[in-house]
């Protein structure tokens, strides 16, 4: 009994560390080399809107477009005079997937770029997407969703996210294929998403481990080559099968994360302050307006004046002079001795740059 339970106590010491050491699948630390996607971008036009298109005095590109569409099918407009509302000009993007065929489809995403309200009930008219060497690879048209409302009276208008971009669910069909052979590769590069020393060093050992010879290389804190040859796979995709699924503990730097927006702080497991004394004032400014309305006696000439009257104060709260924060040696250290000085997440950004530019935060210091 007495040796079970030491072996219970012995586990349970250890499940935190394991739990912060937590191997990673190497797919979610690289992207393999010529595995990627392309962007897609078109120029085209949302139909069906009620009364929130664009207005074509404002946008002329969306009578342009309108017209070229429409003589496409065969009806002449030149020199005709129109002026719907229920029209929008607008950009159409989409990311063409590694390893694509043609007759799939994908996602886009339609962004108004005129005046129009709203882009509600809309649909996208045929629209080609091309990429950067000027090929179309595809050509996109469907029933836009937009993710806003608007509601407007005469005296208000209350809009709600963005009612002028949406989204049109498969709404592209490829027809055309990014010429690449994968199968033709003797060697793939690994690159790291975020670059460090140790975990390329870490997945190149990972990876030669499992083969049982030298098959993957360190070039740099980013790259990984791996030789196809060497890993006497039938195919790279099964190689690259074999590698994506071997996991890694990888290294990360101490970095601090500070959106000044929100006042949201977020710090990794590895960051290390060093005694400091801080000390943190408050200024608060008040000021507050009392209007008074002087009006003429009673049966006399004159008119109403508002003559005002502003309260300005000026107040320093009172602090306790300098707070020792403490050396940490781990995370939660470093959270104790900040959560002791007694100060709000947005005080807390501006403690944690001025220890940082006091060189006592030993953590790269990020602000969003």
């Amino acid at each position: 009994m007495i040796r079970i339970a030491m072996t219970l106590l012995v586990g349970l010491m250890l499940l935190p560390q394991a739990a912060l050491s937590t191997p990673v699948r190497i797919k979610d630390l690289v992207e393999f080399d010529g595995v990627r996607g392309n962007d897609l971008v078109g120029y085209g036009l949302v139909v069906g809107l009620n009364g929130t298109g664009d207005g074509l005095r404002n946008a002329p590109f969306t009578e342009e477009i309108m017209v070229n569409i429409l003589e496409r099918l065969g009806v002449n407009v030149t020199g005709e005079q129109f002026r719907p509302q229920n029209v929008a000009a607008v950009i159409v993007t989409a990311t063409l997937p590694p390893f694509a065929r043609q007759g799939s489809q994908i996602d886009i995403t339609v962004s108004a770029i005129g005046d129009a309200d709203s882009l509600l009930g809309g649909t996208l008219v045929m629209t080609p997407l091309t990429a950067a060497d000027g090929e179309i690879y595809a050509v996109a048209q469907g029933s836009v969703i937009a993710g806003g409302a608007s509601v407007e009276g005469d005296g208000a208008t209350i809009v709600q996210g963005v009612p002028t971009a949406g989204t049109v669910p498969s709404g592209a069909r490829i027809e055309r294929e990014v010429d690449f052979e994968l199968a033709d590769l003797t060697t793939v590069r690994l690159a790291l998403r975020n670059p460090d020393f140790t975990t390329a060093a870490r997945i190149e050992q990972v990876i030669n481990a499992d083969f049982g010879r030298s098959v993957a290389a360190m070039l740099d804190a980013g790259t990984v080559l791996l030789d196809i040859d060497a890993t006497r796979a039938p195919s790279a995709a099964h190689a690259l099968m074999r590698v994506e699924n071997l996991r890694v503990e990888p290294e990360r730097r101490a970095r601090v994360v500070v959106d000044q927006r929100s006042g949201t702080i977020v710090m990794g497991e590895d960051v290390r302050i060093s005694t400091v004394a801080v000390a943190q004032g408050n200024l608060t400014l008040r000021i507050e307006e009392r209007p008074i309305a002087v009006q003429p006696n009673p049966f006399a000439e004159g008119e109403t004046v508002i003559v005002p009257r502003t309260e300005v104060g000026l107040a320093e709260e009172e602090t306790t002079g300098l707070a020792e924060v403490r050396e940490g040696t781990s995370l939660s250290d470093v959270v104790a001795a900040l959560n002791a000085l007694g100060v709000s997440p947005r005080e807390m950004i501006d403690i944690l740059n001025a220890i940082q530019a006091a060189g006592a935060l030993h953590a790269e210091f990020i602000v969003r």
